[in-house]
Order: structure tokens, then sequence, then C-alpha cells
């Protein structure tokens, strides 16, 4: 069943209604002609083209006669090496002194903030009473 190589490149100008590729496990499929009678709507399937769409396809959870219609629209296979890498987030760095000084600061603010207060409140019932 080996088709066609297809660059990444390639495949990503096909992104329309009249003209629509997906790439789903290293596999490309030219679904235009399924678009209309796609049950998710034709748009599902446009925004899934133009990337790698194993994702998208393995969320829904498509049945065996789903997968099984794939076959029909199978053209080839993508060159993996042509694909775009996958960015991962990796959340900012912050200097460990900047931790602590943060930290430790808070950390201090939960017992100075009630000790005020109670201090203020303990202040006015004192003085309160002299009256």
């Amino acid at each position: 069943m080996a088709g066609k190589l297809h660059d990444f490149e390639e495949v990503v100008k096909h992104d329309q209604k009249g003209d629509c590729w997906l790439i789903i496990s290293g596999k490309v499929y030219d679904v235009t002609a399924f678009l209309e009678e796609h049950p998710g709507g034709d748009e599902v399937l446009i925004n899934a083209s133009g990337k790698d769409a194993t994702d998208d396809f393995e969320d829904v959870g498509h049945s065996d006669d789903a997968r099984e219609k794939m076959k029909e629209f199978y053209i080839g296979e993508i060159d993996k090496s042509t694909l775009p890498v996958k960015q991962s987030y990796t959340p900012p760095t912050v200097s460990s002194t900047a931790n602590l000084d943060s930290g430790d600061s808070s950390k201090i603010l939960l017992y100075i903030v009630p000790l005020l207060i109670l201090t203020v409140a303990f202040l006015l019932r004192f003085y309160s009473k002299k009256e």
C-alpha cells in the first residue's frame, strides 16, 4: 500500500474546500471528495489541513468503519524529514535568587498582615474601653 512520498510543503498547499489533503499517522489523504459527506462537516477537515492532523483524528475516536473508509482517500506517505519540528512549551525561567526573594517576602506577608490587623483591633478595643 505504498504510495507517492509527499513533502510537507506540498501537502499544506491543499487546504481549501476544493482541494483538501490531510496528514494522519504519516499517511496523506486527499479528502476533497469526502468533504460534503463528513459527519462532522467540511470545516472540521479543512481546519485539520495544513498540519499533522493525527492528534485531531485520534482525539475524536473514529470508528473502525471510518478508518476503513480512509483507505479510499489514501494518496501516499508524508516525507517525515519535511515535517516541522513540534515545539513543546517551556515556561520562562527566573533566576533562583528572584524566586527566593519573592517567595520569602510573600511568606513574611502571610504573618505580618494578620499580626497588623490583630494589633490594630487590640489597640482600638483597648482605647475604646478607656473612654
